[in-house]
């Protein structure tokens, strides 16, 4: 079986040769991009961002805060 190597690359950039750079108007797009989709999505970032401090709380004292579960559990027992 013989394989044939294609060593040209198949694509190419826009830079035409020159050094690539990131002109004012892609950042302005890239930032009101950024903005839109921070605005639309706020509430799922303060949830996420919620959980993951609540998960490094739970985390850092797995021990204590399943021994007060176990605690709270039996107390719900022992009042009914």
């Amino acid at each position: 079986m013989n394989t044939h190597f294609i060593s040209m690359p198949l694509w190419s950039t826009a830079s035409y040769g020159d050094k690539a750079e990131t002109s004012a108007l892609e950042l302005s797009v890239l930032g009101d991009h950024l903005a839109l989709c921070r605005g639309s999505h706020a509430h799922m970032f303060a949830l996420h961002c919620a959980a993951r401090a609540m998960h490094g709380f739970v985390a850092t004292r797995f021990v204590t805060t399943v021994l007060l579960v176990a605690l709270l559990i039996a107390a719900s027992f022992i009042v009914l």
